[in-house]
């Protein structure tokens, strides 16, 4: 098909309609009863001849028009889009915020209703001007991790006299990674986690020992002040703390939990609990599992590489080389074993 088709023409002119949204028309109660007079004086209208009726069916018709014309012109160019929190966690309340933006240039919207497709949040915006734009805010639960995507929306109006409800429904616009669930450790892990006697590693973190002296810099917690250094030196020295080398550790997955996906979810959600802990501790993490292998890190980075992978596990996926499951024992990591089934 070459550039001088004519049907190469006719979608270049007219692929904006396709663009549009898809729109949906419905009469409310007053908008039936309207409906029901003006056929019924219709039909009076040609059983009489009266120009009475004639007139009365010609101003209802008129009006049904005008209410037409007018709420399309309320929800053209009305836009949603979604903006997702930095993280999502299953089976955690998360607080969703959308843009409701007019991107006309003239004209004002009035009596708006967004509603999010799927569930029961909604909010009405009874003014928006041109060019302006509004937010809007839910709150919802993910149920499962892994990739997920917004249902979209569905932004209505009643206006001008309420006769109709004229809705255009908006696609998704947005996706986000949901991370298995994040709980607080059991007194099991605590203890295991606090019985340690290893001495501290040569690197910075929040553990107890004196890494180093530094001069202050803006942000630096008070409390970290050396005064003593201070006033040899006479500039603020703050102390740099060295990490505990006792949390360092190797998250093992046992298991790939095909015939209980239920245990599935709880062992990743251990998995999660427990490298979200370590790394809030300073510790650096490992996560070595069935074709899963992130390797030793720390700070919200490795935080993220982590999350990431646990909400990405496929129990029905070819491990990976053998190499990412059985790694070399290292002294100086403790391993926590997280059984999937």
């Amino acid at each position: 098909m070459n550039a001088g088709d004519p049907r190469v023409a006719s979608e270049r002119r007219f692929g904006w309609w396709r663009s549009w949204p898809r729109r949906t028309l419905w009469p409310t109660r007053d908008g039936w009863w309207c409906l029901g007079a003006a056929l019924g004086l219709g039909f009076a209208a040609i059983n009489t001849g009266n120009n009475l009726f004639y007139l009365l069916v010609s101003m209802l018709l008129g009006l049904i028009i005008v209410s037409g014309v007018l709420s399309e012109q309320s929800i053209r160019r009305v836009r949603v889009e979604a903006i997702l929190p930095h993280e999502l966690f299953a089976g955690q309340a998360a607080l969703l915020v959308a843009r409701v933006v007019n991107r006309k240039r003239w004209r004002t919207s009035y009596s708006i209703t967004v509603e999010v497709l799927g569930g029961d949040h909604s909010a009405y915006l009874a003014r928006l001007e041109a060019g302006g734009e509004r937010l809007v805010t839910w709150s919802e639960t993910p149920r499962a991790r892994g990739p997920w995507r917004l249902a979209g929306f569905k932004v209505a109006t009643r206006f001008p006299f309420g006769l109709f409800v004229k809705a255009a429904q908006l696609p998704p616009s947005a996706e986000a990674l949901v991370y298995p669930a994040v709980r607080p450790l059991s007194p099991d892990r605590r203890r295991e986690l606090a019985g340690t006697g290893v001495a501290p590693a040569p690197r910075r973190g929040r553990g107890h020992g004196l890494h180093d002296l530094r001069e202050y810099r803006f942000g630096d917690d008070p409390r970290l002040i050396h005064w003593r250094s201070s006033a040899k030196s006479a500039t603020l020295m703050v102390r740099e703390l060295e990490a505990d080398a006792a949390l360092d550790a190797r998250l093992v997955l046992e298991g790939t939990g095909r015939g209980d996906p239920e245990r599935l979810e709880r062992g990743l959600a251990d998995a999660a609990s427990l490298a979200v802990h370590l790394l809030e501790k300073g510790a650096a993490v490992e996560l070595v599992g069935p074709g899963v292998h992130v390797p030793l890190g720390s700070g919200p980075a490795q935080r993220t590489r982590i999350l990431t992978a646990l909400a990405l596990f496929d129990p029905g996926a070819p491990a990976g080389p053998t190499r990412a499951v059985h790694l070399p024992s290292d002294a100086r990591l403790r391993e926590l074993r997280v059984t999937l089934g």
